[in-house]
C-alpha cells in the first residue's frame, strides 16, 4: 500500500514508506519533549510515539509544579499507515518547519486537559552515540536505537479544568529516536528479555553562551555501557541560523558523576556534580535539584499506559496526583528528571538531571537495602 510521501525519493528499502523494514515487534519512531521555567515553577513533558508492528500510535503529556501536584493526558489509537497522520484523539503534533518549529495542541475533551503549545529551537540538532543492548547472557539485540537532541523555548499554555498555565519563553529540549527497545506488553518465551539492573543519567544544561549535554548509562559494577557529553551552540535571539550546521558543535568527554542520596527512603538524587572534560581541562558541573517530575506521567514505567500497549482504537484518560504523597520505593516512580540550577566556576545555568536507578549499583551502594528490587 502507498501513501503520499513515496512520492519523494525517501524509500530506504523496496516497500512503501508505510512499512518499516524490521519484523521486531518493538520497532518505533518517537518524539520526546521537555520544558520547564528555570527557577522550577513548573515542569512539563511530552511523548508522542509509533510501533507499526504493534499498530499502536500512543502519546502523552504532563505537568508538574511546585507545590507537587503532576497531571497526566495519555492517549493511544490504532496506528495508521500513513504515519505522518500525528493526531491522537483531542492531542496533535505538528511540524511546523522541520527541525526548527514544532507544535502540540490538545483541544477541548472531558479530561479538563488542554494546552497549545509551540517549540523553537535555539540550538542545530545532533546526533548522540548509538544505543545497543543485547539480552543479557544471550545473544539477541533487544535494543538498537539512534537519537538527534536539540535545545530551545516553549510557547503557549497548559491549562488543567481551566486554570491555565502560561508558558512564556520556557526552556527546553526535545529528541527524535527510532529504532527498536523495550515498549508495550511483555513478550513470551525467555525470562531475560528485559533486563532488571538500570544505572541511567542524563543532564542537558543551559549556560549564558552555549548549552552543554552529558550522559551516561552503567552496569552495576560502574562500567559505563554508552557515556557521552557535548557542547552545542546556543543561538538565543538568531531565528535564521542554520538547524543543520554542526561547526559549532563540540563532543567532548563525560567524566566522573559524584551525586547525594541524602533521602533514606529514596533513590532520587539530592545534589551532587559531575565533570566535563575536554582535552586537559575538567569542568565540574554541581547540581542543585529544585523539582520533582515523574516520567511515569508520559507513560515511561506506566503498568497500565505503558509506551506501545494496545488501547483499542481510539482511547485517552487523565491522571492526578501529587509528588510528595507517593510511595518512593515503587518501581515504576523510579524514572524521574529533576529541574537543577548547576554552577561550573563563576558561571550559573539550569537544566534538568534526568535518573533511574534500578537494582544494585556498587558505587553508590544501592542493591542492600533503600531500593527497589533489592535486598531489604
Amino acid at each position: 500500500m502507498l501513501i503520499k510521501y513515496d512520492d519523494l525519493p525517501l524509500q530506504q528499502t523496496v516497500e512503501s514508506l508505510a512499512y518499516v523494514e524490521t519484523s521486531d515487534r518493538d520497532a518505533y519512531g518517537r518524539y520526546w519533549f521537555n520544558g520547564y521555567d528555570p527557577n522550577g515553577e513548573f515542569y512539563f513533558g511530552i511523548a508522542f510515539a509509533m510501533y507499526p508492528n504493534r499498530e499502536v500510535m500512543d502519546c502523552a503529556l504532563s505537568i508538574v509544579r511546585k507545590d507537587g501536584s503532576q497531571d497526566s493526558f495519555r492517549a493511544s489509537r490504532r496506528c495508521p499507515l500513513d504515519r505522518t497522520e500525528m493526531e491522537v484523539g483531542p492531542l496533535k503534533l505538528e511540524i511546523v518547519e522541520l527541525m526548527r518549529v514544532l507544535r502540540v495542541t490538545i483541544t477541548d475533551n472531558d479530561t479538563g486537559i488542554t494546552a497549545d503549545l509551540t517549540f523553537t529551537a535555539t540550538s542545530p540538532v545532533h546526533e548522540e552515540p548509538v544505543d545497543r543492548v543485547r539480552q543479557e547472557g544471550g545473544v539477541r539485540m533487544v535494543a538498537k536505537m539512534q537519537r538527534y537532541t536539540q535545545f530551545g523555548r516553549w510557547n503557549g499554555f497548559i491549562a488543567i479544568k481551566g486554570e491555565k498555565q502560561a508558558i512564556v519563553n520556557a526552556c527546553g529540549m526535545r529528541d527524535r529516536s527510532w529504532g527498536w527497545r523495550f515498549c508495550g506488553e511483555p513478550q513470551g518465551g525467555t525470562h531475560r528479555l528485559r533486563p532488571n539492573q538500570a544505572f541511567y543519567l542524563w543532564a542537558p544544561i543551559f549556560w549564558p553562551d552555549r548549552c552543554t549535554h552529558y550522559s551516561t548509562w552503567e552496569k552495576a559494577d560502574g562500567l559505563a555501557l554508552k557515556d557521552f557529553a557535548q557542547v552545542f551552540p546556543l543561538y538565543e535571539n538568531d531565528t535564521a541560523f542554520d538547524v543543520m550546521d554542526g561547526s559549532g558543535f563540540r563532543t567532548i568527554k563525560a567524566g566522573e558523576h559524584r551525586l547525594r542520596f541524602e533521602d533514606p527512603d529514596s533513590r532520587f538524587a539530592t545534589g551532587g556534580e559531575f565533570d566535563l572534560i575536554e582535552g586537559s581541562r575538567i569542568t565540574t558541573v554541581k547540581v542543585e535539584p529544585l523539582l520533582r517530575f515523574h516520567m511515569y506521567g508520559i507513560g515511561y514505567g506506566h503498568p497500565e499506559w505503558g509506551h506501545g500497549m494496545w488501547k483499542g482504537e481510539l482511547e485517552y484518560t487523565s491522571e492526578h496526583w501529587n509528588v510528595n504523597d507517593i510511595d518512593k520505593q515503587a518501581v515504576h516512580f523510579q524514572h524521574i528528571q529533576q529541574v537543577i540550577r548547576a554552577t561550573a566556576g563563576d558561571q550559573v545555568g539550569h537544566g534538568v538531571l534526568e535518573q533511574t536507578v534500578i537494582g544494585p549499583h556498587d558505587r553508590y551502594g544501592f542493591g542492600e537495602g533503600r531500593t527497589p528490587l533489592g535486598a531489604k
